[in-house]
């Protein structure tokens, strides 16, 4: 990833376009509320249009949510954070999280733009639906739920000081990897994959 120096405020135009720039744009209440909207919408055809049971519907719902939490952590630390050896890579890398990290406090870009939510969302409907057949209606809500926690501790850390709580240690970790090493604490909702694959800071490992 390229190294950026992180401004307290302001922010950056990424496209001439003002269409393509506000789709950029968005404020956090929009994509999530769209997300579980989604989600109850899937979770209710699971239980109505399916022939899963509650039981095993709470449990791939759950499911979907710790995949998630995987899913964070990987797209975080390979996509997010590719390597830029070249232009193009470069610029993609800056625009879909670069600029987050030089500007880490523009509140309206601190989610994606609803479109691509919905979007891939969808996608993710469509092909997961040939692997899990019904299950899906059932995983991917879970999935989608994850993704909307997600973006909620995201916005609340970057947008509210921490709290005086166990919650902190959520703040201080993005804290890590905004301003102390960007390759290290990859993972926003949850700390478990950094301590699984080592990309915790020592001192945070030790307590």
């Amino acid at each position: 990833m390229m190294e950026v120096k992180p401004k307290n405020d302001g922010t950056r135009k990424l496209f001439d376009s003002v269409v393509l720039e506000r789709l950029t744009r968005t404020h956090i209440a929009v994509p999530t509320s769209i997300l579980v909207l989604y989600s109850a919408a899937l979770f209710y055809w699971s239980l109505t249009h399916t022939a899963l049971t509650w039981g095993i519907a709470t449990l791939l719902f759950f499911a979907g949510l710790f995949v998630f939490t995987w899913v964070e952590y990987n797209a975080h630390r390979y996509i997010f954070h590719m390597a830029t050896y070249s232009k193009l890579r470069a610029k993609i890398q800056y625009t879909i999280h670069g600029v987050h990290h030089e500007y880490p406090r523009d509140k309206e870009r601190l989610a994606m733009p609803p479109i691509l939510s919905v979007t891939i969302s969808t996608i993710l409907l469509l092909v997961l639906r040939l692997v899990m057949g019904d299950y899906v209606f059932a995983f991917l809500p879970g999935f989608l739920v994850g993704y909307s926690v997600y973006l909620g501790i995201h916005y609340i850390i970057h947008a509210f000081p921490p709290p005086r709580n166990f919650f902190k240690v959520l703040w201080v970790n993005h804290s890590i990897h905004h301003y102390k090493d960007g390759e290290l604490v990859f993972g926003v909702s949850s700390p478990l994959w950094d301590y699984i694959y080592g990309t915790m800071p020592v001192d945070n490992r030790n307590g």
